[in-house]
């Protein structure tokens, strides 16, 4: 799979090279140190994961991000930061992100990558844990979920693939994506990120 790393700290780019490309499967495509470097990387590589820091000097992730998403709306980006900021947090989830970790935990960066590329999202915990608190004025559950709909949106909260979110409903995997299309539909989302996110919200 192909990776893209932007960051504005060339020694943590290179760093995450090194580490990444130890890495049978993983490539990186290319290396970028800007907001910039990270819309024109993309439209030129369409890496498999894009691994962007969220506060950078020209203008932010974020920023970057929303372009980026806008020409390329299946596209799997993950925040790297140094920062636990709420604002930040509460920002990449509500525009999509498939993760946000943090540079401190080296050895979850790889991990990370490949539940992405596998269809899952990625919170650092002391992200995760957090997450409640932040999203905490948001309205509750749409009435029109069942309760068997929101248990299986709590898993999918919880970061569970389908298999696994399968093997504790006693359902069929094909019977858990159709509960997914289903609930996608309901409420108009695009993807489990913002599933994830929607559930959050409403505890």
């Amino acid at each position: 799979m192909k990776v893209l790393i932007i960051d504005d700290d060339k020694l943590i780019t290179h760093a995450l090279k090194t580490i990444i490309e130890m890495e049978e499967d993983m490539e990186v495509a290319a290396l970028g140190f800007s907001a910039e470097d990270a819309i024109n990387l993309y439209d030129v590589h369409r890496p498999d994961i894009l691994l962007l820091d969220i506060r950078m000097k020209d203008k932010s992730g974020i920023d970057a991000f929303k372009d980026i998403i806008k020409k390329h709306p299946a596209a799997n980006i993950v925040f790297l930061t140094t920062f636990m900021d709420d604002e930040y947090i509460k920002d990449s989830l509500m525009h999509g992100a498939k993760g946000y970790l943090l540079k401190s935990e080296f050895e979850n960066i790889v991990p990370a990558i490949r539940s992405v590329y596998a269809g899952q999202s990625v919170f650092e915990s002391k992200v995760a844990s957090k997450i409640p608190d932040i999203l905490n004025t948001s309205p509750k559950y749409d009435p029109d979920l069942s309760e068997k709909e929101l248990e299986l949106l709590k898993y999918i909260s919880e970061g569970l693939n389908n298999k696994e979110i399968a093997n504790v409903m006693y359902l069929s995997e094909g019977t858990v994506r159709n509960y997914i299309s289903v609930i996608l539909e309901k409420l108009n989302l695009r993807d489990r990120t913002q599933l994830a996110v929607y559930y959050l919200k409403g505890q």
